[in-house]
């Protein structure tokens, strides 16, 4: 099981007693907006979903590091963080990263320190070459997280995303491990 943790955060794989915490998180409406794609409407859909989260665990290729992130003082949930490996090249990992984080947690810097401290991980312990991510421009928040973390915008694409009733512009964000370790 794997357990990170930061000065105010503790960041760990998923246990089977997470599932109303998970189900909760990812059915709500604000902390789901920008993540329509992943955002789960159902209890039956929700239990499918984690449960592959769980067996994917023991897997010696493991695909899903996504991470139960709560407050270390009082355990309350702050959101969930993480990475998808897409691919396992020579020179290694290539993932995509996301996050989200209940809207009570916003603007407290909690994302920011916890992206730290998966990057850190990713690229010491698991073998991660490449990290991207992204969001939609008018995420203001989401973008300010990947500009703390020193990620490397690599493009904008203008209207190129269908959301909420109108088309919006996507921003990509990239972040390569000789990169992270250049910042020290």
């Amino acid at each position: 099981m794997i357990k990170l943790e930061t000065e105010r955060l503790c960041l760990r794989d998923y246990v089977e007693a997470d599932f109303e915490a998970y189900y909760k998180l990812k059915t709500d409406d604000r902390t789901m907006y920008y993540m329509q794609d992943i955002k789960l409407d159902n209890r039956e859909t929700a239990r499918v979903e984690f449960e592959d989260l769980l067996s994917d665990m023991k897997n010696i290729h493991r695909k899903y590091y996504f991470f139960h992130m709560e407050l270390k003082d009082t355990h309350e949930q702050v959101g969930s963080i993480g990475y998808t490996v897409v691919d396992d090249t020579p020179v290694g990992k290539i993932v995509h990263l996301g996050y989200f984080t209940y809207p009570k947690f916003w603007g407290n810097g909690y994302t920011s320190e916890a992206l730290s401290k998966v990057l850190e991980f990713a690229f010491t312990k698991d073998s991660v070459y490449r990290v991207t991510t992204g969001c939609l421009k008018e995420n203001f928040g989401s973008e300010r997280v990947m500009q703390k973390n020193r990620m490397i915008k690599e493009a904008e694409h203008v209207d190129y995303e269908w959301h909420d009733g109108h088309m919006k512009t996507r921003l990509e964000y990239r972040l390569l491990k000789n990169e992270w370790e250049q910042f020290g």
